[in-house]
């Protein structure tokens, strides 16, 4: 039972995932200097994510629209990355932002923060 759920999970998100592709917008366009400045300010920042999820999914759409190339890394199950996150934020959630600034880090978990951050920052 617990592999059924798990693959109409997967199948489902697959379509989310495939769906979200097919209907992004345009990015956030910028003067090449501008952008290249986004590029290294967002070198400080990580996004822990399912491939699957919708909540990440929606993340990353957002990402795309403010044109932030942000580092991904997948918190899956068997991923080194999953470990990083439960270690540094305490737990596996997803979406979860990690932000390094001033030699401190901070884990932003919930994408609606995530996005309004990354909107207020990168406006």
């Amino acid at each position: 039972m617990k592999l059924f759920i798990k693959l109409i999970r997967n199948f489902l998100g697959l379509i989310i995932a495939t769906a979200d592709v097919l209907t992004r917008g345009a990015k956030r366009k910028r003067t090449p200097e501008t952008q290249q400045q986004v590029n290294t300010e967002v070198q400080d920042l990580t996004l822990y994510q399912f491939f699957a999820c919708p909540f990440c999914i929606k993340t990353r759409r957002a990402m795309h629209k403010l044109n932030l190339p942000i580092e991904k890394r997948s918190a899956s199950e068997g991923s080194p990355h999953r470990e990083t996150l439960l270690q540094g934020g305490g737990k596996v959630k997803v979406p979860c932002l990690r932000i390094e600034q001033d030699g401190k880090v901070e884990w932003m978990y919930e994408s609606s923060q995530i996005i309004s951050y990354l909107e207020k920052r990168f406006a």
